[in-house]
């Protein structure tokens, strides 16, 4: 016999399936998809170049996304965290440079990693993946733009 399920007790803020995020380390603030069935996060980049900073290895890219509210035209630069092999939502994989960088989303600031991916043909720049928000906020998926 199956039990009736309790509603679960609401102790994290909500969020929707899109929210607008600011990244003020790379001056960036932008619509984002928040996905929990994505593990990791990731963000529109083009001309991603590698150079060496005081001996570290950082990345140089450019943000160049027309398409909404929020058109985003900015060159980023941030250290290299490192380069993983990520699956795509259509199975491929290819290797990624890792940033980490601030968030800020509902009232609240945290550093989180951002692979740097070509999202051109997507309808936002910036996925939101669950190891960013987890522990941090609950997705309400029927709403949009919750943390405003």
């Amino acid at each position: 016999m199956e039990r009736p399920r309790q509603p679960i007790a609401m102790t994290k803020p909500a969020i929707g399936y899109l929210e607008q995020v600011n990244l003020p380390d790379l001056g960036v603030i932008c619509h984002a998809k928040v996905d929990t069935g994505a593990c990791s996060s990731s963000i529109h980049a083009e001309n991603i170049e590698i150079f060496d900073h005081d001996g570290e290895e950082w990345v140089r890219f450019h943000i160049l996304f027309r398409r909404g509210e929020l058109p985003l035209d900015q060159i980023c630069e941030a250290p290299v965290v490192s380069r993983k092999r990520i699956a795509s939502s259509n199975g491929s994989r290819s290797y990624r440079y890792v940033i980490r960088t601030r968030i800020q989303l509902a009232d609240q600031c945290w550093p989180i990693e951002l692979n740097l991916s070509h999202r051109g043909s997507m309808s936002y720049p910036m996925l939101l993946g669950r190891e960013a928000f987890a522990g941090r906020f609950v997705v309400d998926v029927e709403h949009t733009y919750l943390s405003n």
